[in-house]
């Protein structure tokens, strides 16, 4: 029996998780699930939110489903500090950034596609005066190691770093800046990520029928590393003559998400970017709520809905929050280890719980969040699970 090591994290992610192993073992899953720990609660006590525990569990399962953390900037973490731990040199750092670089788990897959009835669904107006609602099918794929998420920076650089930045033209503009007035961040593309990432989109482009794959960079102003970017798929796109390659500004590409959506099929783009425009295609589709993702890399991979911790929402009894992105995630586990079958079986349940439409949380309903949103008629997280189970 496969082994999964269960990540909760923080927040609502203690609240979706045990949800969706629930749903899981109602589809027939059998698995045997570890506890990892995680999250913002370890930050505080031992000054480590991923502990080398943690990592030594995925280490041996090599699987992960993750629910959310809780991030804070440098200051306010450092406050929440254990004061036995305070001045000791401890240094808050995103675990699920240190997960995907301590595992290169750099392949991110981040599929924002509509339900048929989902009330949140994205849509425009049309020439006649009417409305349409194109279907959104796009696959982000988002390289999750490098780039601005590399955690290459500095307040007050020191000076061998002032210096070797200095040997580019383009530091004469901060010549009379004081380094302790000054915060540096890298973005780092290397050539080998970038070609496995965008290679990981053309395969999937071709597995599933997509017609074109889109670089969202921004080539015309960052021309070294999204110009790395672009000219790769190029290379790349020479192996898949029948897939069409676009490449848009991450910009322009934002404005064009409530243009014509529908035209999109696999997008690719560095850390940041994809970061953006995944968030962006999920308010096309109902927002994060529906929004999952997969981490995979050559032998660990960890699957995640997008969404954060929320924690306003966590102590809520009973909960309100939307369980489906989580849903979602775990399918893309399944996928991912050949359970496709159990895969399938639980999105059909979804589809048809949201096409049906009786069972909608408080944000398919546009209802504030809060314990009244149930006496509005929203249903619980836990309600929602049931329905589903219901459909299997």
């Amino acid at each position: 029996m496969r082994t999964i090591v269960s990540l909760p994290g923080d927040g609502i992610g203690k609240t979706v998780l045990p949800e969706a192993i629930r749903l899981l073992e109602a589809a027939g899953f059998e698995a045997n699930y570890v506890h990892g720990d995680i999250g913002w609660e370890f930050w505080c006590k031992e000054g480590n939110a991923l502990p080398k525990r943690t990592l030594d569990l995925l280490e041996k399962h090599k699987i992960g489903l993750f629910g959310a953390i809780t991030s804070k900037p440098k200051d306010a973490a450092a406050k929440e500090l254990d004061p036995a731990l305070a001045d000791k040199g401890y240094v808050y750092f995103s675990p699920i950034v240190g997960l995907r670089q301590h595992f290169n788990l750099d392949i991110c897959t981040r599929p924002c596609i509509s339900f048929k009835g989902n009330p949140l669904n994205f849509i425009r107006r049309s020439a006649d005066g009417g409305f349409e609602e194109p279907m959104v099918n796009a696959v982000i794929f988002r390289q999750n190691t490098e780039g601005l998420y590399g955690g290459i920076e500095w307040t007050n650089p020191p000076q061998q770093v002032r210096e070797a930045l200095e040997t580019h033209p383009k530091m004469k503009a901060f010549k009379n800046v004081p380094s302790e007035e000054m915060a540096i961040s890298t973005r780092i593309v290397t050539r080998k990520a970038s070609y496995r990432i965008i290679k990981a989109a053309f395969e999937y482009a071709k597995k599933f029928g997509y017609k074109s794959v889109t670089v969202c960079e921004k080539p015309n102003v960052l021309r070294e590393t999204s110009g790395m970017m672009v000219k790769v798929a190029k290379e790349i796109h020479k192996d898949y003559p029948g897939i069409q390659l676009w490449d848009t500004n991450i910009d322009a590409q934002m404005m064009w998400l409530t243009k014509n959506p529908e035209d999109y099929g696999v997008l690719v783009a560095e850390n940041m970017f994809g970061d953006i425009i995944s968030d962006g295609f999920a308010g096309l589709i109902g927002g994060l709520g529906f929004a999952c993702s997969a981490n995979v890399g050559d032998e660990v991979a960890v699957f995640e809905p997008t969404h954060g911790s929320a924690p306003k929402y966590e102590k809520l009894n009973p909960s309100i929050v939307n369980p489906i992105a989580m849903f979602m995630s775990a399918c893309m586990m399944l996928d991912h280890i050949g359970e496709v079958e159990t895969s399938n079986k639980i999105k059909k349940a979804i589809a048809a719980v949201i096409e049906e439409g009786k069972v909608r949380t408080y944000d398919m309903m546009k209802l504030r969040g809060g314990a009244e949103a149930i006496e509005q008629g929203a249903c619980t997280t836990q309600q929602m699970t049931d329905a589903v189970i219901a459909k299997l």
